[in-house]
């Protein structure tokens, strides 16, 4: 279990567009929410979606197989691994996030800063 089902970030039934819709609507850095993947693939079982400076990031969660951990993104030497999911993001309530936007192949950070609920 990811600890995620009982969490106010958790939007169980939340696709991309809605996640994102949200997101915009509160126009908030450091606004975000953690969503089943679309693929639904066991390897990539969440997406952690985040606002940050007029855009939405939408960060995949892998699941390691042989250690059962988690991690953000693409596999890198060096990640940082996690027990669960709710572990990532209580993490990045502290730690800053980096945000990679591949398209101006520019980084950021924020930290998690606000929930958003999707109704």
């Amino acid at each position: 279990d990811a600890g995620v089902h009982s969490k106010a970030w958790y939007a169980a039934t939340c696709d991309r567009k809605t996640a994102e819709d949200a997101l915009y609507q509160s126009n908030k850095d450091g606004s975000f929410l953690v969503r089943k993947s679309s693929g639904q693939d066991s390897r990539q079982p969440y997406t952690l979606v985040v606002f940050y400076n007029r855009r939405v990031y939408n960060i995949p969660i892998r699941f390691i197989e042989s250690t059962r951990q988690y991690a953000l993104g693409r596999e890198k030497s060096g990640e940082e691994r996690f027990g669960s999911v709710a572990e990532i993001v209580e993490n990045h309530q502290h730690t800053s996030l980096v945000l990679i936007d591949s398209q101006n192949n520019t980084k950021d950070s924020t930290k998690l800063k606000y929930i958003v609920r999707v109704s």
